[in-house]
């Protein structure tokens, strides 16, 4: 029997107990949010009306570590410590001198990492007195996270659905109905936003963004929960990065490479930042690798401007790249990857030259995906297949050369709400949309006007 170890588990008292903040490590200061009214720098005031003071200090702090209260880390044990998979049976498969690893979150309640934010963030509003949290969501994850950890913490919880997975995942739904949410097909007509956008049949993550502020934002007993994009959402998330160094560690590895998608950034960012602070602190050479869809390609070709996080104007401006607020993206599978903007920080380390986007076509993703389920056992989301679909290039890479390099990649959920997809696929019939110079320069061109970024 081979002695190789497949699994690297960590016991409940390693949870980690602060979260890992890499604004303290940027270098300069960061372009801040701007007020979508006047175009000025949006202070903690501008944001209070739809998030608790908690986590807008969260948002705005350069602490290097924020302590997790302990109601959150109680929460935690539920799931976490997630473990490590040495992924041997598809290092067999690809031939490959690479060693690969991958963090897996598919063990949580509602089946990704999505908890990790969504857990600290029902905490925070339940403690300022918040009755109701408003969100969007897009393949179903988040909107189920929250519904879960409001369910937690005694809060409603209103999800607007982007239309396209509202029709594609109806167990989504389901899932979120059962812990008490209410849950619309967005657009909707609901909200003036739904109502103006109700053209857009297939919805988008902006317009769903749109629906849940507003109705947060005139109630003043109800907030607006983001489950990517933002710093406090990325900072919650990086619990997972910091397993991930103490499990690396357990396997006597270090990474050469790391690996995750990216759509608004939590994932990505959960697991890249603790080892992007050891790149910054210690000059290790660890490479970063933002897998993203082609069909919504924001850091591979999106602009980097000042963009509402939203579409029809209601979120402050945020610096990031961007494909236009107004881009409604083709209604891939991968529904949580369908977002025309991303996570100001996650933008700022790829300016940086830091991390490097791919994008990735569906067909070769779900190739991927179908690749690594067959040899490690596991069905992965539509979402980190395409990290898979980067890791195989590299694993591939690896083997034309003879380099037995090291390869962490995040797996932040399973595939199970997503069989319709996989049913597509494996009937020929999954479509490759493409994403054109024109509909690029049509949203671009409605990018507000804003002071211009470096």
């Amino acid at each position: 029997m081979s002695d190789a170890r497949v699994k690297f588990v960590l016991d409940e008292p390693e949870i980690p107990t602060h979260w890992v903040n890499l604004m303290a490590d940027l270098p300069g200061d960061a372009p801040p949010p701007l007020h979508p009214g006047t175009k000025q720098p949006a202070g903690p005031e501008d944001l209070s009306p739809i998030f608790p003071m908690a986590l807008i200090l969260q948002e705005v702090s350069t602490e290097p570590e924020i302590e997790i209260p302990e109601p959150v880390w109680e929460a935690y044990r539920l799931w976490r410590p997630t473990p490590l998979y040495r992924a041997l049976r598809l290092e067999r498969e690809l031939d490959t001198p690479a060693r690969i690893y991958y963090k897996y979150e598919g063990g949580s309640p509602p089946g990704s990492h999505k908890p990790n934010t969504a857990v600290a963030q029902a905490y925070e509003n339940a403690a300022a007195g918040t009755r109701k949290l408003t969100t969007e969501t897009g393949a179903g994850q988040w909107g189920s996270a929250l519904a879960f950890a409001c369910r937690l913490f005694g809060l409603e919880c209103e999800v607007w659905m982007v239309g396209s997975s509202y029709d594609q995942k109806p167990y989504r739904r389901s899932m979120m109905e059962s812990w008490g949410a209410v849950v619309h097909r967005s657009p909707s007509d609901v909200t003036e936003a739904g109502r103006s956008q109700r053209e857009h049949t297939t919805g988008s993550l902006g317009i769903a963004i749109s629906e849940a502020v507003e109705v947060a934002a005139r109630n003043p007993d109800t907030n607006y929960s983001l489950g990517s994009v933002l710093n406090h959402v990325l900072l919650h998330q990086t619990v997972i990065g910091q397993e991930a160094l103490a499990q690396m560690a357990m396997a006597g590895e270090e990474p050469d490479t790391v690996i995750a998608c990216v759509g608004g950034g939590s994932n990505f960012g959960g697991l890249t930042l603790p080892f992007l602070r050891r790149v910054m602190r210690e000059g290790a050479g660890t490479r970063f690798i933002a897998a993203e869809p082609a069909a919504c390609p924001t850091l591979t070709r999106g602009v980097y401007a000042y963009d509402f996080g939203d579409t029809v104007g209601l979120t402050p401006l945020m610096p990031m790249y961007t494909l236009g607020h107004n881009f409604v993206p083709p209604p891939v599978h991968a529904g949580g990857l369908r977002y025309h903007g991303d996570s100001p920080l996650v933008c700022g380390l790829v300016k940086q030259g830091l991390v490097e986007p791919r994008a990735y076509r569906q067909n070769e993703t779900f190739e991927a995906a179908v690749r690594f389920a067959r040899a490690e056992g596991i069905i992965p989301a539509p979402e980190p297949a395409h990290a898979i679909r980067a890791v195989i290039e590299e694993a591939e890479v690896a083997r034309e050369s003879g380099e037995a390099r090291v390869i962490l990649f995040g797996l932040c959920g399973h595939g199970h709400f997503d069989l319709s997809a996989y049913d597509a696929y494996l009937a020929g019939k999954l479509p490759d949309p493409e994403f054109s110079e024109g509909e690029l320069s049509a949203a671009l061109a409605s990018l507000p006007e804003a002071p211009a970024l470096a």
